[in-house]
């Protein structure tokens, strides 16, 4: 069974003192293959998923500024972002968006900093991996005026008309522990009416462990629990869920070809 973490901090510090035994553990777990989301925290810094990816084979990265971070943006660092891009091992623009909880940067300067990563990532065709907080009408302004191409709904949590929105945008929604909570139902109705092609699995570790975790570390091995309670929600098996996300990772972030492993 081959199962792909589509979004992964494995930078972080949570990790510091056993980051290789986690990889090894998702490893075993049947875990492929892990993007590394590379706004570690925040520019100057923009390379931390290129330095787990030059690491293992098996780890892709992104670049991006996280909307928490983009009162630190400059001139400098979008430069930065365009060289960063075209390496070869950076499959996606992200994780980059909008988040009204916390309003770490201002939200005028969030909504530019935004628009100009999705005009970067068109230029580069890479698709852009969305996070929205608390902003879902204004992230949804900004893409239907600045963003014709595909990309990923991370660590999706709305509900099936908030699906059905992010779908007909032409979005892929990625699904993580959340999915797992005792109250989620209205996101495991949102997975039951995603299409096939359109579903894949994320852990966003070190956040959000599903069950029987929660409260615990995250970490990519853990993304099993939130395949099978995929599978249950959607009356498939396990291995169905594993073979048609992994198929969907590698179509949209790889262009169809198998991850290095």
């Amino acid at each position: 069974m081959r199962l792909i973490d589509s979004h992964t901090h494995l930078d972080d510090t949570q990790f510091d003192q056993d980051r290789a035994a986690v990889i090894e553990r998702a490893r075993a777990a049947g875990v492929e293959c892990m993007l590394a989301i590379g706004t570690g925290s925040g520019p100057p810094d923009l390379e931390a998923g290129l330095r787990l990816a030059a690491a293992y084979p098996f780890v892709l990265a992104t670049v991006g500024v996280h909307p928490h971070d983009a009162a630190k943006a400059t001139e400098a660092t979008f430069e930065r972002l365009r060289e960063l891009a075209e390496h070869p091992k950076v499959v996606a623009v992200g994780e980059i968006g909008l988040d009204y909880h916390y309003d770490f940067s201002p939200r005028d300067v969030q909504r530019t900093v935004f628009a100009r990563q999705l005009a970067l990532a068109a230029d580069k065709a890479l698709p852009v991996i969305i996070h929205t907080r608390e902003a879902w009408d204004d992230t949804f302004e900004i893409l239907r005026h600045d963003w014709q191409g595909e990309g990923i709904l991370h660590c999706f949590t709305g509900d099936t008309a908030q699906a059905q929105q992010a779908l007909d945008a032409g979005f892929s929604l990625a699904f993580g522990g959340v999915l797992t909570f005792p109250k989620a139902e209205p996101v495991r109705e949102a997975a039951r009416i995603t299409p096939a092609g359109r579903l894949l699995l994320e852990t966003d570790c070190p956040y959000l462990a599903p069950v029987p975790h929660r409260g615990k570390r995250n970490e990519p091995a853990f993304v099993a629990e939130t395949a099978r309670r995929l599978a249950e929600v959607r009356g498939q098996s396990m291995e169905e869920i594993a073979a048609l996300t992994t198929a969907n990772f590698e179509r949209l972030c790889l262009r169809g070809e198998t991850p290095n492993g």
